[in-house]
């Protein structure tokens, strides 16, 4: 039953989307990795993904036609080639292939002037873009979100193009 197969689908890549983006605020909120301009911009790709891939689980679930179903899934697909789009162009920043934003900022410490860290806050300055927080097996955060996102890519595009 291919509506099966679709609802499946379309809710294993809502789980990996909540997981990629969850482990991304894991590293932010518990491991104290500060986000750079970029790095928030890859996020948003999941946060219309998950809930799109959750309407797409209900369109097979409930059976609407079978069409609409695989269009959802379809732009899912297009989402994460956003995602590996946005993935390659940070990754490029860090390795210096090409020039990053000219509005990421340097890391530099903050000076509340004996002031409360919420004084602080507009003082601020994110984390540069063309500087890697960390590498795991040689690549960045941008690194493995590209990969990420080309595996849930190649995943709901495979799953979209199963005709009920």
């Amino acid at each position: 039953m291919q509506s099966s197969l679709h609802m499946r689908a379309a809710l294993f890549l809502a789980l990996a989307m909540a997981l990629t983006v969850g482990t991304a605020l894991g590293f932010q909120h518990l491991g104290g990795y500060i986000p750079c301009k970029l790095c928030y911009a890859q996020r948003t790709p999941y946060y219309v993904g998950v809930p799109l891939m959750l309407v797409a689980a209900l369109s097979a679930w409930l059976r609407w036609p079978p069409v609409l179903t695989r269009l959802l899934l379809w732009l899912g697909a297009a989402i994460m080639a956003y995602s590996l789009y946005l993935g390659v162009k940070h990754a490029g920043v860090e390795w210096g292939w090409w020039a990053g934003p000219t509005d990421c900022g340097a890391v530099a410490p903050v000076e509340t002037g004996g002031k409360g860290v919420l004084d602080a806050l507009n003082t601020i300055i994110p984390p540069s873009c063309d500087k890697a927080a960390l590498r795991v097996l040689g690549l960045s955060f941008a690194g493995w979100n590209a990969l990420a996102s080309f595996a849930l890519m190649l995943f709901a595009a495979r799953a979209a193009a199963k005709k009920a």
